[in-house]
């Protein structure tokens, strides 16, 4: 497949328009920001076009007769995986911003098109995938955006995209913020789901009002109801004053379901009522409350799993998932791992007021092969540990011994070996702590049948912190027999 050459400096576009006065505007404002421009007045054209020479970006109106947009969208995507694209379209229609997105456009604007808007969002596309982003945290704001609003939300926000699969989710985020739409947040325990979340706020129309989390795991099905819908004075025992629940509280603003595979399906059954009307009543009450909220949903289960055994609904599931956004576990993307340990090392460093430690190339090196089951959350810990135990030596051995699958087998611990004694007294005793925190796990699930939030209780850890052992430690129902 061949490129456009163009000229040096000159990036190529190409606009594909049914309408001639349409083409001539948009021609003239890319040519005067020096784009060379050439122009397609059907998506048949168009594809013959990119079939010849692929340019740089292209720009594909949604409404065209025989073949609209979306349709020339996939077409050239499955001719050129890696083409550029933007949609623009007259009208804003909820369901064609995220089958565009879902068809790989970068991004999606409204007619008329004014020229820094066109600028702004033609620069950030063209620069997605070069390798100078992989080193800076990456945001994405409009032209409009202030140096303060920036400098506020890189201090709460790190969302690095070296990998192709965080690009695409970059391009994504800074599309579907401003679409008002639920999103479903997939991915691993750790891999940074609520960051993602309160990105996706940041960027949207509603990033002014307020941003609420509600982890649907920690709490049992009534008092997350009534942590979500709240309650009214004598609703029940000890309720002795009105309490507005979060989806008051987030009015215009966005809400995050941290956990919400855990949800309890009649509690299920309340929310996907929510999502239809909007409405709901607190407890206890008599009178129908409105509430404008989006709402974003995050989960580390198999949803589709889930709605086979009936315990997630699958009703809920389609009013959910609007647009499903996967988060790479960090072993999928490990090209990422050395700009956040630098982020991690200057975060902390300045947290504890401590002079940043410079990485060793051979403790790099072992942090890429390491699998970070923990993902982002395992790797801020290793680094603050690093920060405040200045020991390289025992950094290593520390990501080399969680390498290893730790024997499952219940009872008596061995009796530690020659080439273990000579590693310290600080190796002897991370192994004793493992291999009784290990037991002690096994032992707990296996007592409440593998039901993790009650065994979670028996431990006194959090149903969160149960998770990231089990991962840590390769914990299975057949190894804990």
């Amino acid at each position: 497949m061949e490129t456009w050459s163009g000229v040096p400096g000159k990036p190529t576009i190409l606009v594909v328009d049914d309408e001639q006065s349409m083409l001539t505007y948009t021609r003239t404002l890319l040519e005067t920001s020096n784009y060379l421009v050439d122009t397609a007045t059907s998506g048949e054209e168009a594809i013959a076009k990119v079939k010849h020479k692929a340019p740089d970006l292209m720009l594909v109106d949604m409404q065209m007769p025989a073949m609209n947009g979306l349709q020339t969208i996939e077409v050239c995507k499955k001719l050129v995986p890696e083409q550029r694209i933007i949609m623009v379209s007259c009208v804003t229609e909820t369901s064609n911003v995220v089958q565009a997105i879902r068809l790989g456009a970068l991004d999606y604007m409204t007619k008329p098109v004014y020229k820094a808007e066109l600028d702004a969002v033609i620069s950030r596309c063209l620069s997605a995938g070069k390798s100078s982003e992989c080193d800076v945290p990456v945001l994405h704001f409009t032209a409009t955006t202030d140096q303060e609003h920036i400098d506020n939300l890189t201090d709460d926000l790190f969302f690095l995209a070296a990998s192709p699969a965080m690009k695409q989710l970059r391009a994504q985020t800074s599309v579907l913020a401003k679409v008002d739409v639920p999103i479903l947040l997939l991915g691993e325990s750790g891999v940074g789901k609520e960051i993602l979340a309160r990105l996706i706020h940041k960027l949207s129309p509603r990033s002014q009002k307020p941003f609420l989390k509600v982890n649907c795991a920690a709490l049992p099905a009534e008092l997350l109801e009534s942590e979500l819908f709240g309650y009214e004075s004598g609703a029940f025992t000890g309720a002795a004053r009105s309490k507005p629940g979060k989806f008051e509280l987030a009015n215009y603003g966005t809400i995050l379901l941290d956990e919400i595979g855990e949800m309890n399906p009649l509690l299920q059954a309340k929310l996907l009522h929510v999502l239809q009307d909007g409405q709901f009543s607190r407890l206890g009450g008599r009178t129908t409350i409105t509430a404008d909220v989006r709402v974003l949903a995050a989960t580390n289960i198999d949803i589709e799993k889930a709605i086979a055994q009936k315990t997630f609904r699958e009703d809920l599931y389609y009013r959910l998932n609007a647009f499903t956004m996967n988060i790479p576990p960090l072993r999928e993307r490990r090209e990422e791992i050395p700009a956040l340990l630098k982020h991690y090392m200057d975060r902390f460093a300045h947290k504890y007021s401590q002079k940043a430690t410079q990485y060793s190339d051979k403790l790099v090196a072992a942090c890429l092969k390491y699998h970070w089951p923990g993902n982002l959350r395992e790797l801020g810990n290793f680094v603050k540990r690093f920060l405040v135990l200045q020991d390289e030596n025992l950094a290593i051995s520390e990501l080399q011994d969680r390498s290893r699958p730790l024997n499952p087998t219940l009872g008596s611990q061995p009796k530690a070996s020659a080439p273990a004694v000579e590693k310290g007294l600080k190796f002897l005793v991370r192994s004793s702590k493992d291999e009784t925190e290990l037991k002690a796990i096994q032992e707990a699930l296996a007592a409440t049948n593998w039901n993790r939030k009650m065994a979670a209780s028996r431990l006194n850890i959090s149903y969160k912190a149960l998770l990231n052992k089990i991962k840590l430690y390769h914990i299975s129902p057949s190894n804990s027999d």
